[in-house]
């Protein structure tokens, strides 16, 4: 009976109990395969920098814009275009602005519906109408639908009926309702997947809001970056993570984001700094988290001889009477003195006022709600790594040897290197996010600053930089990966690992800042390897001299997008400005690529198979219909 097993067209008989159904799902899927591949964005390192993530969210890296002035450049002009794509930006707070000046007529209203209306059908072009249904806000699913769909005919009844079905949108007052609705349509459809190459978390200071923006997209996956595996380790239990969430919120001047965001509240943090260091304010919350942090990290050490870690024990290395450490043979000094919760003799041993605070905070984690809420979104639409469209999409780096080689690392008595390594990186967190066992916990922290942890890349310097005023003990060593990025021949080898050809594939790559105003590219290894962290985050745009790359994979080729920094949601508002953006081209394909060149394209190729088989069955009599 074919390729496939009796036992299996009789499972699928069950969904398609007739010949009839089973043509029609023929004819579907067959059509589909027909149509223009979906758009990919690409973006990561949103650093919670939500209002310039909102706002390249919302004009999908310049293509709303792009698409606007092709359709409308010579009938509207310039200035119109912009005040368009402000509308379907932000239409909620563009239609405000516009009823405040006086500007909000039914003549604008019922323009702009009809813009929004043809940007739309156009853009739904490339989708079966039951997918841009899907799409719809299910309040106005009934009048989009109509609206999208107007056909000439001989009496023009079908124009009747739109200019009816206009009139009355406007005399109940549901205009701004509709504009929104078809604005919300837009942005949908203008990009079919969102891809958030991690790092959503630290630095910026609404994380949280990107989140809760990020969970109303329906096809959107994420690859786990380091920062965002600290905060799922925090809210899993780990105290080593959860006082290294506290040290970088300080640093960034975020610790907002916990009190309000997610109701960890720090008064008791607070007071046990005062009160141990004996002053007010930062620096002694500053020293204590230094301190707590220190030794929390090196008990995970400690615990695992394992993860090569032992020279980052830099306690063991201090000279207490002397308040010096030695380094590689020189000695240092330290930039404090004040260590009065430390034992020289046991100096990761936490005090019993640290134990206590230690427990507080790791159960207030643990049992915030919205943090949770937060984390297991991250963690069902996450993974470590993700092979789409002939293309590897992964945070930080595959960890490497001097020799170009795939480092191997040693895991509850197994060794993995490449894509084992990044498998083994994917249980591990599903244990620690799922069970919370101590082992997974530590191996979260592993992840998030471990000398070979596929997520960080580099050897984290942090008690250098509490502890020492030379920044020349600062500088972090990178993973051997970072030295051979420009090789085609080693970004091959990566692409052959984990299944995808050496030739076509590309690694879509975040994690480093791209320094721009020194003229380093995005683009490596010949167009293999693209790196898509310009710099979101506003503490690194002085260095890479940009706001953030983002990368568009549409059916007609591959362009990175380069963009300056946001000004602000009340200039887009009242001055209809927009992110500047420059485009890059980096492949044109000869031809365009449709929904039988992509790997939904090829599961669907293969249910065509099973559907032709159990029709075989049903004509041959091998199978009865229902």
């Amino acid at each position: 009976m074919s390729e496939f097993s009796r036992e299996y067209l009789e499972l699928l008989a069950e969904k398609y109990p007739t010949e009839s159904a089973v043509c029609s799902e023929l004819i579907n899927f067959s059509a589909i395969l027909a149509l223009p591949k979906g758009t990919e964005h690409f973006i990561s390192d949103l650093h919670g920098e939500y209002a310039a993530v909102r706002h390249i969210l919302n004009n999908c890296s310049g293509v709303i814009q792009e698409k606007v002035r092709a359709l409308f450049g010579e009938s509207l002009g310039e200035a119109r275009c912009r005040a368009l794509c402000s509308i379907i930006y932000y239409p909620a707070e563009e239609l405000s602005w516009l009823r405040a000046l006086g500007e909000l007529d039914n003549l604008r209203l019922r323009e702009t519906i009809d813009c929004l209306r043809t940007l739309a059908e156009q853009l739904s072009s490339k989708y079966t109408r039951n997918y841009v249904r899907k799409q719809m806000s299910e309040e106005y699913e009934f009048v989009l639908d109509e609206l999208l769909h107007v056909q000439q005919d001989e009496d023009k009844n079908q124009f009747r009926y739109h200019d009816a079905i206009m009139e009355s949108i406007l005399s109940t007052g549901s205009a701004e309702n509709v504009i929104a609705a078809l604005a919300d349509l837009i942005k949908r459809l203008a990009v079919d997947r969102l891809h958030v190459v991690g790092d959503i978390f630290d630095r910026g200071p609404k994380p949280d809001r990107i989140v809760d923006m990020l969970m109303t997209y329906s096809n959107l996956d994420i690859q786990w970056g380091n920062h965002d595996i600290l905060w799922m380790g925090a809210a899993a239990g780990s105290a080593a993570c959860v006082f290294t969430v506290l040290r970088i919120s300080l640093d960034y001047g975020n610790m907002a984001v916990l009190e309000r965001g997610y109701g960890i509240p720090l008064r008791r943090l607070l007071a046990f700094s005062e009160k141990t260091y004996g002053s007010a304010g930062q620096k002694a919350l500053r020293q204590a988290l230094d301190i707590i942090g220190t030794k929390l990290d090196g008990q995970v050490i400690r615990r695992h001889p394992g993860y090569g870690m032992d020279d980052r024990l830099l306690f063991n290395d201090v000279d207490f009477s002397r308040f010096t450490v030695k380094l590689d043979g020189v000695e240092y000094p330290l930039n404090t003195r004040a260590f009065p919760t430390v034992d020289p003799a046991d100096p990761y041993r936490l005090s019993p006022e640290e134990e206590v605070l230690v427990k507080e905070y790791v159960t207030a984690f643990r049992e915030s709600r919205e943090l949770r809420r937060h984390m297991d979104f991250i963690y069902r639409k996450g993974s470590t790594y993700l092979c789409y469209n002939g293309n590897l999409l992964y945070h930080g780096c595959i960890p490497m040897t001097e020799n170009g080689g795939f480092a191997r690392v040693r895991h509850g008595g197994k060794w993995y290197s490449g894509r084992a390594l990044m498998d083994y990186s994917d249980r591990a967190v599903g244990s620690a996010c799922k069970n919370g066992d101590e082992s997974a916990l530590d191996m979260m922290w592993y992840l998030w600053c471990g000398k070979n942890s596929p997520f960080s890349g580099r050897e984290f310097h942090t008690f250098e930089r509490a502890f020492l005023d030379d920044k020349a003990t600062w500088e972090e060593p990178k993973n051997p990966y970072f030295s051979f990025w420009e090789n085609p021949e080693a970004m091959g080898r990566i692409l052959r690992e984990f299944g995808l050809d050496p030739k076509s594939g590309r690694i879509i790559n975040g994690h480093t800042p791209v320094k721009a105003r020194k003229g380093e590219s995005p683009v490596k290894a010949g167009g293999r390897l693209f790196i898509i962290d310009g710099g979101f985050c506003k503490a690194y745009q002085p260095t890479t001299g940009i706001a953030g790359y983002t990368l568009i994979f549409s059916s007609h080729g591959i362009r990175l997008k380069s963009h300056r920094p946001f000004d602000g949601l009340a200039s887009v508002i009242r001055e209809n400005a927009d992110i500047e953006s420059e485009s890059i081209p980096v492949e044109t394909f000869p031809r365009r690529l449709y929904i039988s060149d992509t790997d939904h394209g090829a599961k669907l190729k293969r249910k065509i198979d099973a559907l032709y088989a159990l029709l075989a069955a049903y004509r041959s009599g091998e199978l009865q219909q229902g």
